[in-house]
């Protein structure tokens, strides 16, 4: 299968304190319920689309990519760590309300964004009429019993992106590199060669292709995520919150599972998991996600 994302019907930028912009663009219905939708670390929003296509038809669907990641132009210095991005994403909901007006809002967030959605709720305030985090890298306190796993997979993780490569001589490359990677080669097909096509930009030299999101700022954000000291309770959010974690029984699946399962039970989370999926659970499994996604607006009248 083949994946075209359609033309937006509108698109705009952000400014951000350190003269990066985002490109926030705006699909679906334009009288519908908007949803702020975005992406996981090293990863870009496009790459999401055969989940968010099917709120299409009924939401205000507004995606982005953080800085230095997908359809936006990497900066120096990159100022690519949890605090920024967590400022960044208060530019990002105000400059939404700027140019489109304020209404009801919804943010879907995955991994490292929704880690900085945490963040951004709990230290700078909570802008939403509800949030819904899949799979956040959720560390936990270092005396609680998922501390281990998550440290290592945080470590791994990095040691791993700091020696990934960076270049590619095609698209085709990088998309075979997923479709060969046990992390990787569950997604839906033509996701591959999707995320391949969303990740990677014309290096500016004109030589084949390089990674928007270079290797040492997504190993930076890795690292970042061991010293957040973010284990919330629901409680402390000022709306609903709906939780989403990967498999946490699945044989050689990412800690994330059980970590997620553990604050969902520990911080009274309205929480479940999606059966037999790895981090990347949206382009895994789409429209099991996209059913929790409306029960969860549903209940709270946004769907």
């Amino acid at each position: 299968m083949q994946f075209e994302i359609p033309a937006p019907r509108t698109v705009f930028e952000v400014p951000l304190e350190d003269g990066a912009r985002i490109l926030m663009r705006c699909h679906g219905n334009p009288d519908g319920v908007r949803l702020l939708v975005t992406h996981g670390n090293g990863f870009a929003v496009d790459a999401y689309y055969p989940y968010w296509r099917h709120l299409l038809s009924k939401f205000d669907v507004v995606a982005f990519d953080f800085r230095n990641h997908g359809l936006n132009v990497p900066v120096v210095p990159s100022n690519h760590n949890y605090s920024q991005l967590s400022r960044d994403l208060e530019r990002v909901v105000q400059g939404a309300k700027e140019h489109l007006g304020a209404k009801k809002t919804a943010g879907i967030f995955h991994s490292m964004s929704a880690r900085t959605a945490m963040k951004h709720a709990i230290e700078i305030g909570w802008r939403w009429d509800a949030m819904m985090l899949f799979d956040p890298p959720d560390v936990p306190p270092q005396n609680h019993p998922q501390y281990a796993a998550m440290e290592v997979f945080e470590n791994k993780l990095a040691a791993w992106a700091t020696a990934r490569r960076r270049r590619f001589g095609s698209v085709e490359e990088l998309a075979e590199e997923y479709r060969q990677s046990r992390a990787t080669r569950n997604w839906v097909a033509g996701v591959h060669e999707l995320m391949a096509q969303s990740v990677l930009r014309k290096a500016p030299d004109g030589d084949g292709y390089e990674l928007t999101c270079a290797p040492e700022n997504e190993a930076a954000i890795y690292a970042d995520a061991l010293v957040l000291n973010l284990w919330p309770k629901a409680a402390e959010f000022g709306g609903p919150v709906k939780l989403v974690g990967c498999d946490p029984g699945m044989k050689y699946g990412p800690a994330t599972g059980p970590a997620n399962q553990a604050l969902g039970v520990e911080g009274g989370y309205d929480y479940s998991f999606v059966e037999n999926t790895g981090h990347l659970l949206q382009i895994e499994k789409p429209e099991e996600c996209i059913r929790l996604t409306l029960e969860f607006l549903g209940k709270h009248g946004l769907a």
